[in-house]
């Protein structure tokens, strides 16, 4: 990826205001007592009964809130399985533990029903630094190429765009246009987008934005540590810098490295994603080590320490909140939601038409159990 391929450079998740990481880590919950935290699942547990709701989860947020998904018939997924899970389930309320772009994925496939998210502040570095605006201009000032963003976009770009894809179907749906002779306008993650244009060769434009927890991973940490533990598998999200994905047995959505934690032969894994998904690893894969993948370190200069600030933001008491006091609905516009609703269903399509195109085994990818 030339420098001169990079036209827009934000990095908003830095700047003062209510979506600061500083703001997002000052709102983060206290944790409960036991007696109370027990008091509060069980209200909630009543309430999604009652109000006909039902709790879906990514694997990033606190790990009460993944049990209770679980524990209540709801799903504790990804970004894109949370929604169609949403859209097939019969409850008529959706309670989305994670961050704000899932709620809006959540809403554009199930307009009918009610999305409520225990925190709206929550947001993510992804969509922060992709305002809708600027995304539009730089589509404008480029018509000859297809707009392909990814799933951690705000409703208003994906409205803009040919495509959305996840990490899972990226390296497919790339290889697609390329093959149809199409050049691509990538926003916003340029590691993925890095990523998926070496190993499809395809005429890529990028956008120039980055999850504030992939990217920072280090390269030279990272190999500093396999040298302690010379038989760990390195388990890698494409949202992180090159000289971590080079260093990767497996690169993977996170649906990928949670099925190549339980399927490969390995007894240590060192895990270069959000560690929110250790988690659910260890519930998955109980026997195996599970190390986290060196970031910058607990330091004035970290950004993440390998956690989201805005996913942390998610706590019981949000949900109880969403359930008692109607708080944190989700609205999108119809016209942009229908806009929006396009591109997921041209993808939701390919894949469906194409069920090989998840399972690539491109540097180490599992076969797909999900998506982004």
């Amino acid at each position: 990826m030339s420098s001169e391929s990079v036209l827009f450079d934000y990095t908003r998740q830095d700047a003062s205001g209510a979506s600061c990481t500083a703001h997002a880590w000052a709102k983060v919950p206290p944790a409960l007592p036991a007696d109370e935290k027990a008091a509060v699942k069980a209200r909630i547990k009543s309430l999604l009964v009652s109000q006909n709701a039902v709790l879906v989860a990514h694997y990033y947020v606190d790990g009460d809130l993944q049990d209770l998904a679980l524990e209540t018939g709801g799903c504790v997924s990804d970004s894109l399985e949370m929604a169609r899970f949403g859209r097939d389930h019969a409850a008529q309320t959706l309670i989305v533990a994670g961050v704000k772009f899932m709620g809006e994925s959540a809403k554009i496939l199930s307009p009918e029903k009610r999305v409520l998210m225990p925190d709206l502040d929550a947001t993510c570095s992804l969509d922060l630094g992709c305002e809708a605006d600027d995304f539009a201009k730089f589509c404008d000032v480029h018509p000859d190429r297809k707009v392909v963003v990814y799933a951690n976009t705000s409703a208003a770009v994906k409205a803009r765009a040919d495509w959305m894809v996840t990490s899972s179907c990226a390296l497919a749906i790339v290889s697609h246009l390329k093959a149809q002779g199409e050049k691509v306008l990538w926003a916003p993650d340029r590691h993925l987008g890095r990523y998926i244009q070496q190993q499809t060769g395809a005429d890529m434009l990028m956008w120039n934005g980055a999850c504030i927890v992939h990217d920072e991973f280090k390269g030279l940490e990272l190999d500093l540590l396999k040298a302690q533990y010379p038989g760990a598998k390195v388990l890698v999200h494409p949202e992180s810098p090159e000289s971590v994905v080079a260093q990767a047995d497996v690169v993977g959505s996170t649906s990928q490295l949670l099925k190549a934690v339980v399927e490969l032969d390995a007894p240590v894994f060192i895990v270069a994603t959000d560690n929110g998904i250790l988690h659910r690893m260890r519930q998955l894969a109980p026997t195996k080590t599970l190390i986290e993948a060196p970031t910058a370190g607990n330091s004035a200069t970290c950004k993440s320490c390998a956690h989201c600030p805005w996913m942390a933001m998610n706590a019981l008491q949000g949900v109880l909140s969403c359930l008692e006091a109607g708080t944190g609905e989700i609205q999108v516009d119809e016209a942009t939601r229908v806009q929006a609703h396009g591109c997921i269903d041209r993808m939701l399509d390919f894949v469906a038409r194409n069920p090989s195109a998840t399972a690539k085994p491109a540097q180490g990818f599992v076969p797909n159990v999900g998506a982004a």
